[in-house]
């Protein structure tokens, strides 16, 4: 495990200060190393050796709105429009209505846990006093908010209150569709995998026309987006009492706690440190508990000795089986779809999430074995740090014996580090395969497995 002692955190500071590694963000490195040592694992190893410079890249990318002016954006781009002035009569003040601006694609980062979650923002405002901003600065006040450590109703509220300021407009509204995934741990996964992978919020904010939230305009609004009236429903109240946080679910909490061990103390240190560095306040009341929230989900992915319990898991559970040497096509394929899985990208300490597909093939006689032990196999792969090609393959390698030998195993999975790094490539999701057996050389049987394959998600 590495020494974890609570003066470790200091020195591996010191140390890489000394070293005179990269400028950027030389205190996150640190923390990282201090995180990467408390799962057991060896800094030094070829695919995570340059992780905390990774990170630390990913966290300064992500978290650059505290380091920007909403004011300088808009009142840059403040134009004068004839016929908006506020002497007419209309909801502009004259020819003008509803400025709408929809489907925009962020991300933010949670400042419960520390994860990632994706928005997709609708912003609204009706012009007034001839003042109209250009559209694009809508966008990046939007992104300036998002990229901050953030609460759903706050980023809605944040917007708002900027853009009222800027743009003395009649009123602006903002709606927010955000996604966070969901926080599942490994005790009860290999119980209970029914969890859905996302968990879903929508929130809304109003000022000046759209204060009140039963304004027909509002109506208006939602329909312009398209949206049903079972969805406008959904919105979230302010002051709701829900939480949206999973790390603030009382079921995740009550797993946590029947594990009975504190995380240890050089690692609460490195994720304060790292708050600290994205130039935020850890003792603001909404941060105390984020070390803890983001420490209950990394630590799933321990680098525990579990290899001898899997040995002996499957052991009680399936005898090995071997394959016939009969052609695939002349026996009965069998399948086992949406295997769910939540992993964690050892590259950038990221979440991806999706699912796995395993076909087989077995002689006529021979039984199937249980969707559970698929299933477990799956899990104790998953919650590891991991990369998606080596996942497949070791999921491929464990089940083949068990299976007859020939086997293909699809995992398709959303990654939180193609959305939240430079990249932000939102819905893109991957596939990876991998084949032993007679499905390595039977190009028509592999064909004929990947033809039973669900439509692709964003999962």
């Amino acid at each position: 495990m590495g020494a974890l002692d609570e003066g470790h955190f200091d020195l591996e500071l010191e140390n890489t200060l000394n070293l005179g590694v990269e400028e950027d963000e030389p205190e996150i490195q640190a923390a990282v190393r201090v995180l990467l040592q408390g799962l057991g694992e060896d800094i030094n190893r070829e695919g995570i050796k340059k992780t905390p410079l990774r990170v630390a890249k990913a966290l300064r990318h992500a978290t650059t709105g505290y380091k920007r002016s909403t004011k300088d954006i808009i009142e840059g781009a403040i134009f004068p429009e004839a016929g908006l002035d506020n002497n007419r009569i209309g909801h502009a003040g004259g020819a003008g209505g509803l400025v709408i601006v929809r489907d925009l694609d962020l991300f933010s980062y949670c400042e419960s846990c520390l994860l990632p979650f994706q928005v997709k923002c609708h912003v609204g405002y009706v012009p007034s006093g001839q003042r109209v901003v250009g559209l694009s600065k809508l966008s990046r006040v939007a992104d300036v908010f998002a990229k901050r450590l953030q609460d759903p109703q706050r980023l809605a509220d944040d917007m708002c209150s900027a853009l009222q300021d800027s743009l003395k407009s009649a009123g602006i509204a903002v709606i927010l569709q955000c996604h966070h995934i969901h926080f599942p741990a490994l005790e009860s996964m290999f119980l209970d995998s029914s969890t859905e992978g996302w968990i879903k919020v929508l929130v809304s904010s109003g000022s000046g026309v759209f204060e009140d939230e039963d304004a027909n305009i509002w109506g208006e609004l939602f329909s312009l987006l398209k949206f049903q009236s079972s969805i406008a429903d959904k919105i979230q109240k302010r002051n709701s009492s829900n939480h949206w946080c999973p790390s603030q679910a009382s079921a995740l909490n009550k797993i946590s706690s029947s594990v009975g061990k504190a995380h240890p103390p050089s690692m609460v240190s490195a994720v304060t440190s790292i708050i600290r560095s994205l130039g935020e306040d850890p003792l603001r009341k909404e941060l105390a508990c984020t070390p803890a929230h983001f420490l209950n989900w990394l630590m799933n992915f321990q680098n525990c000795n579990m290899d001898m319990k899997l040995n002996s898991f499957v052991c009680n559970k399936a005898g090995p089986q071997k394959s016939n040497g009969t052609p695939i096509l002349s026996r009965q394929i069998h399948s086992e779809l949406n295997l769910p899985f939540w992993s964690q990208c050892e590259h950038h300490l990221l979440p991806f999430h999706g699912v796995v597909h395993i076909g087989y093939s077995s002689a006529e006689g021979v039984h199937p074995i249980g969707k559970s032990l698929l299933q477990s196999i799956v899990h104790f792969y998953g919650f590891k740090l991991q990369v998606q090609e080596r996942f497949t393959r070791q999921v491929a390698e464990t089940v083949a014996p068990l299976l007859g030998g020939d086997v293909i195993v699809v995992a398709e999975a959303s990654h939180m580090c193609m959305i939240s790094r430079g990249i932000e490539k939102f819905g893109s999701s991957t596939a990876t395969v991998a084949v032993l057996g007679h499905f390595s050389t039977d190009a028509k049987a592999r064909a004929l497995f990947l033809e039973t394959l669900p439509s692709m998600n964003n999962y």
